[in-house]
Formats: structure tokens, sequence, C-alpha cells
């Protein structure tokens, strides 16, 4: 649910491929926004909507402001990560991650909401009933907390962020938004 994550997706894919075949990737969750099912304030509703205009002229990435007149939008990007987790035990975590930014940004639903991320667990071949019991679970809590906790410690400026973990050493890797290549060749001499 970051929008800058958003912005980056296409040039990540990329720089993903072409990794691939050098290094292990594992995606963290920092969290970003505690669980509330408080209404956003103004305020940070103008910021974000800003925002996507900043990413959309920068990058030429597509967003759907219907969002901001069809959603309650809250600052709760926890259950997100929660139902990752879930997808993950599965094998489809990569899968979750992109139906959520897709139902975000394109399609105008909340994934704050537990009744969005529980559509988006049907669509990608979760089981229904387990998705909404994991969700629940002081399990998959534990899990998120333990990682959004991992991925505090690695010490990196945002999101989306990329750290190079080699031998216990750890480098925050600078992403150029529109050039992968960058990235790629001072990941390539850091291995």
């Amino acid at each position: 649910m970051c929008s800058w994550c958003w912005g980056y997706a296409p040039t990540w894919q990329r720089l993903k491929k072409e990794l691939a075949p050098h290094v292990d990737i594992i995606y963290g969750l920092g969290g970003l926004a505690k669980d509330s099912d408080e209404i956003m304030p103004e305020e940070m509703q103008t910021f974000l909507q800003q925002t996507w205009r900043n990413i959309s002229q920068q990058l030429g990435t597509e967003f759907n402001y219907d969002f901001w007149q069809q959603c309650l939008p809250r600052r709760s990007t926890y259950p997100a990560c929660r139902a990752t987790i879930v997808a993950r035990g599965s094998d489809k975590e990569q899968a979750m991650l992109t139906a959520i930014q897709h139902a975000y940004y394109l399609h105008a639903k909340n994934p704050s909401d537990l009744d969005t991320l529980h559509a988006l667990a049907v669509e990608i071949g979760l089981d229904s009933s387990d998705f909404l019991t994991q969700m629940n679970s002081a399990q998959v809590d534990h899990i998120f907390k333990k990682e959004m906790t991992t991925m505090r410690n690695l010490s990196f400026n945002g999101f989306p962020s990329l750290v190079l973990v080699q031998n216990h050493a750890t480098n925050t890797i600078p992403i150029d938004y529109k050039d992968w290549r960058k990235s790629y060749e001072l990941i390539l001499s850091k291995i």
C-alpha cells in the first residue's frame, strides 16, 4: 500500500528478473501504518492524492482517483501486510501483493478492509475460511511483528527500499525509479 512502491513496480519487476540468477530475493514487510478504524484526516487524504499526482507525472503510473470518493480511506496498512503473510504460506505472496496493489490503485478498493482482502484471497486461489481464520490468528500477527522489527533494523530510509544482505552485512541500494540498470550494476559489483 505504498504509492511509491506502486510507481516503482515496473522498474522493480525488470530488476528482479535480471537479479534472479544472481541473488535470492526476499520480500520484507515494513508495516507503514498501524491498525486503525479511523477515517484518514482530510489533510492526509489531500497529501496522498498529491503524492499520487506527483508519481503519475514523474513516472507515468496509473492511479484511479475514484478511491477517494468511493472508499472511506483509513491509514491502516497492517491488514494488507497480514494478508500477504497468509498468502506467503501458500506460495502466493507475489499474487497477493499484485492483487492488493491493483485493487487499491486501479480498482478503487480499500485494502485496509478485511472484506477487500478476503475477496482478493479467494481471487488468487486461497481457501476462504482458512484465510479468515489466519488473518485473525495470533501466529500471523506474531510473524508480522517479528518481520516488521527485522525490516526496521536494516536501517533503510523508507518505502520502497532495496537492501543487499551479504555475510551478515547490509548495504542499502539506491533506487532509480526509471532505470533498473543502476541498481543492478551496483548490486552485481557488491556480490
